[in-house]
C-alpha cells in the first residue's frame, strides 16, 4: 500500500468536480448544483482517503492470540 492511490484518486475528483462545473444543469438552481455535486465528490475523496490512509499506519498493532505467553515478548526473559 502506498501514497499513489490516494493521489490518483484526488486528481480523480479533482477532474469529476471540473466536470461538475461545467455541465452542470442550466437555469435558477445551476449552483445549487454545482455546489452540491462538487461538495458530494470532495466529502466521498475524503472519507475515501481518512480509510485509506489510516490502514498505512494502524493505531493498534495485531497480536496473535494463539502463541505460548513466552512468546509475547519476543521469547526473551
Amino acid at each position: 500500500m502506498s501514497l499513489f492511490p490516494v493521489f490518483l484518486l484526488g486528481l480523480i475528483c479533482l477532474g469529476l468536480c471540473l466536470l461538475a462545473y461545467m455541465f452542470s444543469p442550466k437555469g435558477s438552481d445551476q449552483t445549487l448544483w454545482r455546489s452540491s455535486l462538487i461538495i458530494t465528490f470532495i466529502c466521498l475523496y475524503s472519507m475515501w482517503a481518512i480509510t485509506y490512509m489510516a490502514q498505512l499506519n494502524p493505531l493498534i498493532a495485531p497480536r496473535r492470540s494463539d502463541l505460548r505467553p513466552e512468546h509475547f515478548s519476543g521469547g526473551h526473559h
